[in-house]
């Protein structure tokens, strides 16, 4: 029976390398095959698994590409690197250069351009592809203001989304000329990480009917957010769904902020698929219950974990928690026939 959201499907990003099975589209299809995927999501940035140009330009190459996959779908393109370069503050120009083309490096006016032109290329290519959401990052220009000290200026907030706002809307304009949703990924560092962050965009945005999330529960997880009831206040713009675990153990010597320390020593860090605190079967239950009904894609990422033992026990994992409708409620057997005069009878009416 057909179960309401598709799956599993998995994110190959984290998956990708120089060495077989992950080094081209057939093969590592191949390999998520063998998993038990039925689907993938490609980082539309590796040149691997995908010729963006090429994807964007002509729909007889997205459909070869489609053939590549070994009956796999294609769920999504990715675009979390080109999202990430739409806006950065100057204090991350280096680290984030290594994104962009090397063409535009150590020009911060040159890779915006660059970026947003990306974007614009992927959602073309999703358009031929056939898809419907691009799943991507925001960027940040507030990030480095998130805990005020100093005190944040007055209105350094609204001037900030105010910018945001201006360059993604007309990446937003042009992705509702394709039909196609940005799925922004709701994630610390990003200038949309919770709830009240991407209300300020949408609004900052005029509400634009393409500014959307990808789920990811991790991320929230690791924020201390209510991660379910995110769920049915945002429901309506979840538009992906990343499947990645995660924890948080806070210590005496260390917190959300975690302390510079790496992965392995941080009270929060990333786990494989039910080795961490998400309550997996709420998460799925509430999705099906708002109407979510596009792709569980796992993504992989732990700090103990193998990323091929995780794939591995990622696909039965997400096959079990996704729900097949009913078929009829489950006390139809008790009900009875509409019948107006009785209803208002047993209200005790028209004595």
């Amino acid at each position: 029976m057909a179960t309401q959201i598709k799956g599993p499907a998995i994110f190959l990003a984290q998956f990708m390398s120089d060495q077989e099975p992950f080094n081209s589209l057939p093969a590592i299809t191949a390999w998520a095959k063998s998993l038990g995927y039925i689907g993938v999501q490609l980082p539309s940035w590796d040149p691997r698994v995908i010729d963006l140009k090429k994807a964007a330009e002509s729909k007889t190459y997205c459909d070869e590409l489609k053939g590549q996959c070994n009956g796999l779908a294609i769920t999504e393109l990715a675009a979390h690197l080109q999202g990430q370069l739409v806006a950065v503050h100057p204090a991350y120009d280096e680290l984030f250069d290594a994104f962009a083309a090397p063409e535009v490096r150590g020009n911060p006016k040159a890779r915006t351009e660059w970026a947003v032109e990306q974007m614009k290329l992927v959602i073309r290519a999703s358009y031929n592809l056939g898809l419907t959401a691009v799943p991507t990052f925001s960027g940040a220009l507030l990030w480095h203001t998130v805990y005020p000290w100093p005190q944040r200026p007055a209105g350094l907030v609204e001037e900030g989304f105010k910018e945001l706002a201006r360059r993604w809307k007309p990446i937003l304009d042009y992705a509702d000329e394709h039909g196609v949703d940005l799925a922004f990924e709701i994630h610390p560092g990003e200038d949309l990480h919770d709830g009240v962050t991407f209300e300020r965009f949408r609004e900052a945005t005029g509400n634009h009917p393409r500014a959307n999330i990808l789920y990811d529960p991790s991320h929230l997880v690791l924020q201390c957010l209510d991660y379910i009831g995110y769920i049915d206040v945002y429901g309506p713009f979840i538009k992906a769904f990343h499947v990645k675990d995660a924890e948080y153990r806070p210590s005496a010597r260390s917190g959300v902020y975690g302390g510079y320390q790496d992965w392995r020593n941080r009270p929060g860090r990333f786990r494989s698929l039910g080795d961490g605190q998400v309550d997996w079967k709420q998460v799925f239950t509430r999705l099906t219950a708002v109407g979510y009904s596009s792709w569980a894609v796992l993504e992989w990422e732990d700090c103990y974990k193998d990323a091929e033992q995780g794939a591995r026990e990622g696909a039965p994992f997400i096959r079990s928690m996704l729900i097949e409708p009913p078929k009829k409620a489950f006390d139809e057997f008790a009900g009875a026939a509409t019948d107006v005069a009785r209803n208002r009878r047993i209200l005790g009416l028209d004595r």
